[in-house]
């Protein structure tokens, strides 16, 4: 994976540059995309966005992987980290995939990940994400609005 400076030109005519750069490791289902309009914020797909399968990593971006607390998201991270190479080190947004806390074998394995990464943000199980077409319905929620503004303090360290 290798970086280029990339600048996008919203509808304003004003430019602004990419700060989170999301890569789905275990599949891009609704978990992805909210994580993505959580970190995005009300910029419109300015501030962050999914990266497609094999697209570079923009210049001065903040990479953020995004995983569900199942062995098998956990053993998909440790084989992307193993692949990761000279970038920056990657944020982890670990994201419930129910209402109870990970099983063993994943908290431990990413307990031993973590000096490989810049730090660990835990998004709580979601239940409306199971009932809502996008995220942009699913942000209408306060829990989900809550988890929003948790997941973009502990990224930003505020």
């Amino acid at each position: 994976m290798t970086t280029q400076s990339v600048t996008t030109t919203p509808e304003t005519g004003r430019s602004v540059v990419l700060r989170y750069a999301l890569m789905p490791v275990d599949g891009n289902g609704i978990s992805v995309a909210m994580v993505a309009a959580m970190l995005d914020g009300d910029a419109g797909g300015t501030q962050a966005r999914v990266l497609a399968p094999g697209e570079v990593l923009p210049y001065g971006t903040v990479p953020v992987l995004v995983t569900d607390t199942t062995v098998y998201g956990v053993t998909r991270l440790e084989e992307a980290l193993l692949r990761w190479g000279p970038l920056p080190k990657p944020w982890l947004v670990w994201v419930a995939d129910a209402p109870t806390r990970p099983v063993q074998d994943a908290r431990f394995t990413v307990r031993a990940l973590e000096g490989r990464l810049a730090g660990v943000a835990r998004l709580p199980y979601l239940p409306v994400l199971r009932a809502v077409k996008g995220p942009d319905e699913a942000l209408e929620y306060k829990d989900v609005q809550a988890a929003a503004v948790r997941l973009r303090r502990t990224i930003e360290g505020n």
